[in-house]
C-alpha cells in the first residue's frame, strides 16, 4: 500500500503545474531499477561531435526515465513465484505428482492430465507463446491442437505419413509440420496452406518469432531459413557435418544452435555461410541443447552420460552433471528451471546454472514409455511431456513467470487482440541482417579511433584487379615480349614517316619498290 500511495503522489506531481517532477528515490527503488538495466551508461566524453553527443544525452535521459517507471510498476506487481518447500528431514524430489495434486486447488489440479494415444506415437508437443494452446504431433501422422486448460479442440487431422517435428508460427492460427518428404504449413482448422518443396527431408524445425523466420535442417545437413511473412526462401547454408542430432535457438539473439555427431555445437546466423562459433562439448554425439531466455547459459547433453552447463559469453564449461543414461531432451523454463529426460525418467533442476547442485528439484517417471519431447508452458507451472504412449502434463511449482506483459504475450487475449497483435508483430519485424552474437553492437557508437580508420579507408582509391587464369605462363610471357619488340619498331617507323612529312611532304619513305628476291643479290649491285 505504501508503494501504491508513493506512485499516486508521483502521478499528482506529474499532473500539477510544476514543471519539474522527481520520482521517489528510495533504496529499494534504486535496486529494482538497477536489476532491470542492461549494461553501463554510455561514455559521452569520448564523443567529439556536438550534435551526436546531444542526441546521446537525450537518449540516456529517456532510458533512465523508462527504468524508473519500470521499477515503479515492478513494485506494484502482486504475484510472486512459489516453489516447493520441504520440511526438516524431507526432500522435494521425493514428492510425487499424485501427492501434489491432492494438496493444490481445483484449478491447478485440473492442469495435471494424461492423454493415452498408443497407436500414433511417439508424440512431440509445443505450446504457443502465451502458453494457452497446445500442439501435439504423432510420429505416424496424427496432428491436433486444443486449449489444454478448457479442453476445447481446435483441429485434428491425419497427414498419412511420418511426422518428424512440429512448431507454432506467430499465433495459434498457423502451424508448421516437418513431414517425411517436405515441410508443410497448416491453418488453425487443419487446412493445408503451403507445401515448401525447398525444405527436403526436414528433421528439426525452429521458428524465430521476432524475425518471422522458419528454420529447418534436413538429413543432408542443409540449414534453411524461410521468410514466412513474404513466403520465400531466404538462405540455404551447408553445414558439412551431416544430419544433426539436436537443434535449438537462442531466444536472446535468434542464433540457431546445432548438435552434431562429432560432439561439437555450432552456432549459425543467416548472414554467414560458416558457423559463427564451433565448440567441442562432448566426446560423442550431442543429443540435446537448451539456452535460457537471457542468452547467458547453455545446457547440453551427450551420449557420454554428461549434462554440461556452458557460459555463452565466454564459451567455457562452468558445471557438469552426471546422468545414469545418455540424456535425450532438455528445456528451460521462464524462471530458470532445467528439465532433462533420459529414457522414461525426467529430472527438474533448480539453480543449476550458477552453483553445483547435489540433487534435482523434482523427478518423475513415465512408466513403460520413452520421452520424445519436453517443453514448459509459459506463465504456468506446467511441464508438457510427449512420449511414445501419448502426452502427459506435469505440475512443476515455480516453473512459470507469475506476472505477464499483455503487450508481449497475453494468455487471455480475445480475437480482436490477436488480430491487433499480429499486425504489430509484422510492423515491428526485425530484419535478418541484424541477427548477430552480440546484440549490443547494433546500437553502439564508433569510437574516434574507429572513425579515423573508416575515414582513411574512404580516402583511398579502390583499385580493382581482375586476375585471369594462365596470364603468367611461359608462353604468355614470350608473346608479350615479342609484342613489345614489334611495338618499338612500329613507333620508330611512325616517327620517321612524321619527320618525312614535315620535311618534304612525301608520305613514302622509299620510292623504289623492293622485291623479295633482292636479299640474294650482291651488296655492291
Amino acid at each position: 500500500l505504501s508503494y501504491y500511495n508513493e506512485y499516486k503522489s508521483y502521478l499528482r506531481v506529474g499532473m500539477g503545474k510544476k514543471k519539474k517532477s522527481k520520482l521517489p528515490n528510495s533504496a529499494e527503488l534504486r535496486n529494482v531499477a538497477q536489476s532491470l538495466g542492461r549494461g553501463k551508461k554510455m561514455d559521452l566524453k569520448s564523443i567529439k561531435d556536438k550534435k551526436l553527443k546531444r542526441e546521446m544525452r537525450v537518449q540516456e535521459r529517456k532510458t533512465g526515465q523508462a527504468l524508473r517507471q519500470a521499477a515503479l510498476s515492478q513494485l506494484l506487481l502482486p504475484e510472486e513465484v512459489g516453489y516447493l518447500e520441504a520440511e526438516e528431514g524431507e526432500r522435494t524430489l521425493k514428492f510425487r505428482q499424485e501427492e501434489i495434486v491432492k494438496h493444490v486447488d481445483v484449478a491447478s489440479a485440473a492442469k495435471h492430465f494424461s492423454l493415452t494415444l498408443p497407436h500414433h506415437g511417439p508424440y512431440k508437443a509445443s505450446y504457443t507463446t502465451n502458453g494457452r494452446t497446445l500442439l501435439i504431433g504423432g510420429g505416424k501422422g496424427h496432428v491436433a491442437t486444443f486449449d489444454w486448460q478448457t479442453g476445447k479442440l481446435g483441429c485434428e487431422f491425419h497427414v498419412r505419413e511420418t511426422v518428424r517435428d512440429i512448431t507454432w508460427l506467430h499465433n495459434r492460427d498457423y502451424i508448421a509440420v516437418a513431414q517425411k518428404k517436405y515441410a508443410y504449413i497448416y491453418d488453425g482448422k487443419g487446412v493445408e496452406l503451403h507445401r515448401m518443396k525447398n525444405h527436403v527431408n526436414p528433421v528439426y524445425l525452429q521458428y524465430l518469432p521476432y524475425h518471422w523466420l522458419l528454420a529447418s535442417i534436413g538429413q543432408t545437413g542443409y540449414l534453411k531459413y524461410h521468410d514466412v511473412s513474404m513466403g520465400k526462401l531466404l538462405v540455404e547454408l551447408k553445414t558439412r557435418l551431416g544430419q544433426p542430432h539436436s537443434m535449438s535457438q537462442n531466444p536472446w539473439n535468434a542464433i540457431i544452435n546445432l548438435g552434431h555427431s562429432n560432439g561439437t555445437v555450432s552456432m549459425w546466423s543467416p548472414n554467414m555461410k560458416e558457423p559463427l562459433v564451433k565448440m567441442l562439448c562432448h566426446k560423442g554425439p550431442v543429443n540435446a541443447i537448451a539456452v535460457d531466455r537471457g542468452g547467458r547459459f547453455m545446457a547440453t547433453c551427450g551420449i557420454d552420460k554428461q549434462m554440461k552447463i556452458w557460459d555463452v559469453r565466454t564459451y567455457k564449461n562452468s558445471l557438469e552433471y552426471y546422468t545414469p543414461t545418455p540424456g535425450s531432451h532438455l528445456t528451460i523454463s521462464q524462471t530458470g528451471l532445467l528439465a532433462v529426460s533420459f529414457g522414461g525418467h525426467i529430472q527438474v533442476w533448480k539453480d543449476a546454472f550458477r552453483t553445483k547442485q547435489k540433487a534435482p528439484y523434482m523427478t518423475h517417471q513415465v512408466e513403460g514409455c520413452r520421452v520424445e519431447s519436453l517443453e514448459f508452458a509459459n506463465f504456468e507451472d506446467v511441464l508438457g511431456v510427449g512420449h511414445s504412449n501419448g502426452f502427459t502434463s506435469l505440475l512443476i511449482p515455480g516453473a512459470g513467470e507469475a506476472n505477464f506483459d499483455a503487450l508481449e504475450a497475453n494468455p487471455y487475449e480475445n480475437r480482436r487482440q490477436k488480430q491487433e497483435n499480429e499486425v504489430k508483430l509484422l510492423l515491428n519485424k526485425i530484419q535478418p541482417e541484424l541477427i548477430s552474437l552480440d546484440t549490443e553492437n547494433i546500437h553502439a557508437v564508433a569510437t574516434p579511433t574507429e572513425q579515423k580508420q573508416l575515414g582513411d579507408l574512404d580516402d583511398q582509391e579502390l583499385v580493382l584487379r581482375f586476375k585471369m587464369k594462365g596470364r603468367n605462363s611461359a608462353k604468355r610471357r614470350f608473346l608479350r615480349r615479342e609484342k613489345h619488340m614489334h611495338d618499338h619498331q612500329r613507333i620508330k617507323i611512325r616517327k620517321a614517316i612524321q619527320e618525312a612529312q614535315a620535311g618534304s611532304g612525301d608520305v613514302s619513305t622509299n620510292t623504289q619498290d623492293k622485291n623479295i628476291l633482292d636479299r640474294f643479290k650482291p651488296k655492291d649491285v
